[in-house]
């Protein structure tokens, strides 16, 4: 399966059946992350049950803290 991943071309051998399956295998903790496929924010509770497909665009959004 390929996948567009922030603008970069990934292929994965094992297609990953969901987006779940793609947030862990690429070792991202969920909590900290947020996703949008193919222009449209998913929520987190959907995650587990929306399908991958070939070509399909995502941007992934890492949340990072910091500050005082």
């Amino acid at each position: 399966m390929n996948l567009q991943i922030n603008g970069e071309s990934r292929s994965f051998p094992d297609a990953p059946e969901s987006l779940a399956a793609l947030v862990a295998a690429l070792a991202l903790k969920p909590d900290r992350v947020a996703v949008e496929l193919n222009r449209e924010i998913v929520p987190r509770d959907r995650w587990p049950h929306t399908p991958l497909h070939d070509g399909d665009c995502l941007e992934i959004v890492h949340f990072v803290g910091g500050g005082r």
